[in-house]
């Protein structure tokens, strides 16, 4: 097993220890690597009464990556991470499996581990892109994150 696959199945094992309505929707890691993650959910189970994915389910499958990314880039035995708003924006109704992908860049992870490092807390912003089986963007997120040092 690749580190990659091993990251992807800790971030999953996580999800469905920590997050247990996520798995249950079957919300899962499908892609990790520092700065990178990608999340995906399944239609099936997931709909709502006019037969397109439940919007909180689309808001999982997005906010989720808050945690994946924190996973992928930082020291998980130091910190962990936390969400403190979350906005997001339906663009097209969801009829298929999703999914979700977010990036941070280099020197957003350098000032994010910086900074907690040192005062103890950062926050972060990760902004999301959500799409359907067929590449269509059906939702659009802005989260506000904070990455916490373990014990201060």
């Amino acid at each position: 097993m690749s580190t990659a696959d091993s990251l992807v199945e800790t971030i999953n094992s996580a999800i469905e220890l920590t997050v247990p309505a996520a798995a249950k929707m079957g919300v899962r890691a499908v892609e990790a690597r520092r700065g990178f993650a990608v999340t995906a959910v399944p239609n099936e189970g997931n709909g709502n009464h006019f037969g397109a994915i439940y919007a909180g389910v689309q808001f999982t499958v997005a906010e989720v990556l808050g945690g994946a990314i924190a996973a992928a880039s930082f020291d998980t035995s130091a910190f962990y991470p936390l969400v403190k708003s979350f906005d997001i924006s339906f663009k097209a109704m969801a009829r298929s499996d999703l999914r979700a992908e977010a990036t941070l860049d280099e020197a957003e992870i350098a000032r994010i581990g910086a900074e907690a490092a040192e005062r103890g807390k950062s926050d972060f912003v990760l902004e999301a892109v959500v799409t359907d089986a067929a590449g269509t963007v059906v939702a659009t997120s802005r989260g506000v994150y904070q990455l916490r040092a373990i014990g201060r």
